[in-house]
């Protein structure tokens, strides 16, 4: 990576990171709470026996949230500060622009990834095999979702129109899905539901890797295979099908 690359990833970070945690410290506080609210909720209904899938609930639903939060952020830059115009006008190409803007999210998520990860040591006491399974799972929901982000954030031409989308999504894809729970708490016919969101397949290599889970093998193959497949389709669609600049 060239000089003139890394300058701009270095910006994304400095403005719609660094900037945003020091002047809006409060946006930090509802990143913090969004994740740790639902897993609260888990912990008491399941009296704690769910306290483990809850805390890889959190952490898949932080790394979907930090990618589809793009979809705002990028809307805001766009329309209101016209900052795409300028990029695009430049020789940023998409995938360095979506690349910094990715990073940018992934930072501004430290606090809560850190916060989840000491619970995740306290009390999963995972193996090193274990931690670089949950580590790949974690970084293929985030390039899922900055990929969709980007994409939804290109077509939208209003942030309140994005910030819409933004919620609905991320419950669609973090929340409703069985990610803080098992698949198996779901009766048989709707969990074929389940299968249409991503999630569902990151949750399921995380809870089957962690003991909390029992599938077989080839349901394990097949759900690498799903999960990967889904992401490089929505990474190419953002990258080659993206409206970047005015036709």
């Amino acid at each position: 990576m060239n000089g003139k690359k890394l300058n701009q990833i270095i910006a994304s970070i400095l403005i719609n990171s660094i900037y945003a945690m020091k002047n809006y410290p409060i946006l930090l506080i509802n990143t913090l709470l969004a994740p740790l609210s639902i897993l609260v909720i888990i912990v008491f209904i399941s009296r704690g026996a769910l306290l483990g899938v809850g805390i890889e609930g959190a952490l898949i639903m932080t790394m979907i949230s930090a990618g589809i939060g793009l979809q705002g952020d990028l809307s805001h830059l766009k329309n209101d500060f016209k900052l795409q115009d300028m990029v695009v006008s430049s020789p940023t190409s998409a995938f360095i622009y979506m690349f910094g803007m990715g990073i940018s999210e992934l930072v501004f998520s430290i606090p809560v990834i850190l916060l989840l990860s000491i619970l995740a040591v306290l009390f999963l006491h995972l193996l090193v095999i274990q931690w670089i399974i949950l580590i790949i799972i974690l970084l293929v929901v985030f390039l899922f979702s900055i990929s969709l982000g980007f994409f939804l954030s290109t077509l939208t031409t209003d942030v309140m129109q994005s910030w819409g989308f933004t919620g609905l999504i991320s419950t669609l894809l973090s929340t409703v899905p069985p990610v803080y729970y098992l698949i198996t708490y779901i009766p048989k016919p709707f969990q074929y539901i389940a299968y249409l969101s991503p999630t569902t397949y990151a949750a399921e290599i995380v809870q089957s890797t962690t003991g909390y889970l029992k599938i077989t093998q080839l349901n394990f193959l097949l759900d690498w295979i799903i999960l990967i497949i889904v992401t490089l389709i929505i990474f190419f669609i953002s990258i080659k099908k993206s409206k970047w600049r005015e036709d």
